[in-house]
Parts: C-alpha cells; sequence; structure tokens
C-alpha cells in the first residue's frame, strides 16, 4: 500500500517553501517506488495557483478530494496570515493532525500550526523573521530560532525557504533510512557552498 505526502498549494505560498521539499520528495518517491511513498500536491480549489513571486502551479488535486494522508507539508509565505485568523482553516489543519500521523511546516506555516493549537508546550522553529510572531501566538511553545529543522515526533517545523530542503532530506532519512537520504542528497546535488 503506497504512502502518500501532501503538499498544500495555496494563494501566496513561497515557491521555494514548497518546490524545494517536493524536488527532494519527488526525487526519492519516483527514483525508488519500492520503498512505497508518493508525493503529491493539492490545492484548495480547481486551477492553477500563483506563489509569492508570481510562479503559476497547477496542483494535483483538490483538498476537497485529497486522498488520506501520511504525512502533511504546509508551506508558508505571505499567505499564510491570512490563514492564523481563519477558523475554517484552522479547524480543518486540526482535523488533519487528527488523522495525519505526521504534520510538517516550512517557514511561516508553523504560524498556522501555533494558530490552530498544534504546537502547544513543543519546540518548532520558522524563519527567523516570524519567531518573535511564532512565540507571541502561543507562549508555550519552545522556539528554536537557530535551528534549520525541528523533529517534535509526530510535528516537524523548518526554519524559512531552503531550510524546507533540510527538512525534507530529514524526512527522507526518517522514513527510508539514512543511506536512502544520502542517495537523495547526491542526487539532487544538494552541497550548499554559500558564496557569500
Amino acid at each position: 500500500m503506497t504512502k502518500t505526502i501532501g503538499i498544500f498549494l495555496f494563494d501566496q505560498y513561497e515557491e521555494l517553501d514548497a518546490i524545494g521539499p517536493w524536488e527532494v520528495l519527488s526525487y526519492w518517491t519516483k527514483g525508488h517506488p519500492g520503498d512505497g511513498w508518493e508525493v503529491i500536491t493539492f490545492g484548495d480549489a480547481p486551477g492553477p495557483v500563483t506563489a509569492a513571486k508570481g510562479l503559476r502551479v497547477l496542483p494535483d488535486t483538490t483538498i476537497d478530494e485529497l486522498p488520506p494522508l501520511d504525512v502533511l507539508i504546509y508551506p508558508g509565505g505571505k499567505g499564510t496570515r491570512a490563514h492564523l485568523d481563519d477558523e475554517e482553516r484552522l479547524e480543518w489543519v486540526r482535523q488533519q493532525a487528527e488523522t495525519v500521523p505526521l504534520m510538517t511546516s516550512v517557514c511561516t506555516g508553523a504560524l498556522v500550526y501555533a494558530a490552530a493549537g498544534l504546537l502547544t508546550g513543543r519546540a518548532a522553529t520558522t524563519h527567523w523573521g516570524s519567531t518573535v510572531l511564532l512565540g507571541s501566538l502561543d507562549p508555550t511553545i519552545d522556539v528554536r530560532e537557530d535551528e534549520r529543522f525541528v523533529d517534535d515526533g509526530d510535528v516537524i517545523t523548518s526554519a524559512g525557504v531552503s531550510a524546507g530542503i533540510d527538512m525534507a532530506l530529514h524526512l527522507v532519512m526518517r522514513l527510508g533510512g539514512a543511506a536512502r537520504a544520502k542517495q537523495v542528497r547526491r542526487g539532487i546535488e544538494y552541497v550548499p557552498r554559500p558564496p557569500v
């Protein structure tokens, strides 16, 4: 039985928050189908979704037709701000947490999880520019502002933008083993060497 990782694409999500993990996870799942995983994208409605910097992507399915997930990835971006006060959205997140074994976020996706109550009493991180806001949404959160990602069991949060790639590689290691994660990292030539 194939297990499913779903990446949520919503209006004004940050491009690399979703595309970075998608690259890592699709390289893994398509290259090693015997591992029993697939990765899909989904949006609120049929049709393309416009990201924060203008990239338009057509999700695989919609939130209403979403199959049962084993992992949910909630990216960040400007679009998350509207989600913080959207009780219908927050209730959907809570419902997902009841059935999805592993809830993950990239960047300010963690703010949505905090607003939904998923991070109460947990360690978590987000984009460095939003760590204060994360703590203000729920003072019980142990905000780890210097961590690239924080694995707190059934919830994993990551810092901003490119940190989602690190989190996705951690997911491959957690779900498919360290050897597989090393194969994927080499396959996508992910060896960060900042030029500045």
